[in-house]
């Protein structure tokens, strides 16, 4: 399975959080090759006037018979077992890329919302999106370390 990261606004390549990002996919895809997870990836759009035009370039983005998961302060809460369970279980029905939506500023326009019903949230807070793409490639990381038997998960 191919995962993606898909957000409105790309990261400074000097910025503390691009290199956190990097250090966790660069781990990923250690980790995930072997137990089926083939790639993660990043990908952005430029912000936008409103979030309705953000909407349209992110739609445009998400090729057809994609799974996609879209994160939202009112989405689910996963612990990081069950986060790496649905993982698990996309990829063991023959999904074969997953991608994660990070809205702009504004959050998510109507089009979006819609479109992409299925949600999940790191808690109630509202994060900064720079921090939420590093907190969603560790948890992406962590359960590739749990799926794969590995030592990095110490619940």
């Amino acid at each position: 399975m191919h995962i993606t990261i898909l957000s409105v606004g790309a990261l400074n390549k000097k910025s503390p959080e691009y290199e956190m990002v990097d250090l966790y996919v660069d781990r990923f895809q250690k980790t995930g090759r072997h137990i089926g997870l083939r790639s993660l990836s990043l990908m952005s759009v430029d912000s936008g006037p409103d979030k309705d035009s953000e909407a349209t370039r992110l739609l445009a983005k998400i090729p057809a018979n994609t799974s996609v998961i879209r994160l939202d302060e009112h989405g689910k809460s996963f612990s990081s077992v069950a986060f790496a369970t649905k993982i698990e279980s996309l990829k063991d029905r023959g999904t074969d890329r997953l991608w994660f939506l990070i809205g702009g500023a504004a959050g998510c326009g109507e089009a979006v919302r819609t479109a992409i019903p299925e949600t999940m949230a790191f808690g109630p807070q509202t994060w900064p999106h720079r921090l939420v793409k590093v907190m969603l490639a560790e948890q992406l990381y962590r359960a590739a370390s749990l799926l794969s038997g590995g030592p990095y998960h110490k619940a």
